[in-house]
């Protein structure tokens, strides 16, 4: 077994890029048995929070005593991180074997990436005998290589303007997308939505005949928590390990989903799976605080809706710092200029570096977006190397985020550990 050039190879399937259309896969997990088939599943989708949220709800089934597998993406290190059970990540022993085995398959049927992966997941959760598996979508929902689950819930966290090139131009065409994962029997629940894309669902959950469950029904807003309250819960305080409070929304999701979905009423279950939600998923990249001194940040806000959730955080706590410094490297598929308008009132300097993706928007572009907002700015060419000069400042008072991809937190934590080694 070589898990180094496995990942090579199936790094490699990258070139075929996105493939919207269920016809490979279905083709391939013909060939594996249909394993998704076996699985009792928790389907997420969402423009935000769908990996917090499928993580909260991973950690309260762990937590209830189910075995629990938890497949997300991207990943931030390591592979092996998109797919969990139990928090542990799966071996590298299972994913040589899986590729050696099916590697004609695979390349005479040109699977991309993120087919082999999904395909992967459902195998292990299968053979590994989890009771249940929480499943996040890639992008959008009708085409993803998610969408050929019979799940027992639907869980949409947010809509809003993003990928537009494939998901379509407008909330209601995202929304319907991302409504095509609604399957008949189904329970759906819905986070926060903008009301065009809560009337597209609500309608789709008729024609399906799916109840629906609607989370600002069930709960209160407080200043620093939620109350939730169902027939079978009521939850006071509901609160987050999270920094954000968007966190304490998707919190609330997930008890929500769980409780309606399975009818836990065990409210030290939910209280101590929402509480060791790191400790159990191993969630990471969520306003995670790396140093305090100097403050450092990795967010994985993406995209403008994603932005406005981390200021609403960050704004509280600029005040503390002489200096607030932001390192952004971002995908050229997003609005980049809505973005950096937002972000223009949390930051004194910008530091724009690239990605090593083909997607990736070049650091120059970057800069000359900058200029039109009149953004103090510059070009850094090694983001590992800039982190570990700020990481001395002691005691300067001055603040670092860095944002804009969950890839450039992951690159920044990759070159880290190869740092340390």
């Amino acid at each position: 077994m070589n898990i180094e050039k496995t990942l090579e190879k199936l790094y490699a399937l990258q070139i075929f890029g996105m493939k919207f259309g269920l016809e490979n896969i279905r083709k391939f997990l013909q060939v594996l048995g249909n394993p998704q088939n076996n699985l009792k599943c928790f389907h997420i989708a969402g423009s935000n929070g769908k990996g917090s949220t499928a993580s909260f709800i991973a950690s309260i089934l762990q937590t209830a005593g189910f075995k629990t597998g938890l497949y997300t993406s991207p990943h931030f290190v390591k592979f092996n991180e998109r797919i969990r059970i139990n928090g542990e990540e799966i071996d590298d022993e299972y994913i040589a074997s899986f590729y050696d085995k099916h590697e004609s398959f695979i390349n005479e049927s040109g699977l991309t990436f993120f087919e082999v992966t999904t395909a992967l997941a459902f195998s292990y959760f299968f053979e590994k005998k989890v009771k249940y598996a929480v499943i996040e979508t890639g992008l959008g929902g009708r085409l993803d290589a998610t969408n050929v689950l019979k799940p027992l819930a639907v869980v949409l966290t947010s809509i809003s303007l993003e990928h537009t090139q494939y998901l379509g131009n407008t909330i209601e065409e995202i929304a319907a997308e991302k409504a095509a994962i609604i399957k008949p029997k189904a329970k759906v629940f819905l986070g926060i939505l903008p009301e065009k894309a809560d009337e597209i669902i609500q309608q789709k959950c008729e024609e399906v005949d799916c109840e629906l469950f609607e989370l600002e029904d069930y709960i209160i807003k407080r200043e620093t928590y939620l109350e939730l309250y169902t027939e079978e819960l009521d939850i006071d305080r509901l609160d987050s390990p999270l920094h954000g409070y968007y966190q304490k929304y998707n919190a609330a999701l997930a008890t929500l989903v769980v409780n309606k979905t399975l009818g836990i009423e065990d409210l030290d279950v939910f209280d101590y799976g929402l509480k060791h939600v790191v400790e159990n998923t191993r969630i990471q990249g969520r306003y995670e605080i790396v140093s305090e001194n100097p403050k450092i940040i990795f967010d994985s806000a993406h995209n403008p809706e994603g932005i406005e959730s981390f200021l609403s955080e960050f704004l509280k706590e600029k005040s503390r710092h002489k200096k607030s410094h932001l390192l952004f490297g971002v995908m050229k598929d997003k609005e980049i200029e809505v973005m950096l308008s937002k972000l223009k009132k949390a930051f004194d300097e910008f530091h724009f570096t690239d990605l090593p993706f083909e997607r990736a928007e070049k650091k120059e572009n970057l800069l000359t977006m900058a200029n039109k907002f009149k953004l103090c700015s510059d070009v850094i060419e090694n983001p590992t190397e800039f982190y570990l000069q700020f990481q001395k400042n002691k005691n300067s008072g001055e603040c670092l985020v860095i944002l804009g991809s969950m890839y450039l937190v992951g690159e920044i934590k990759k070159g880290l550990i190869k740092k340390s080694t």
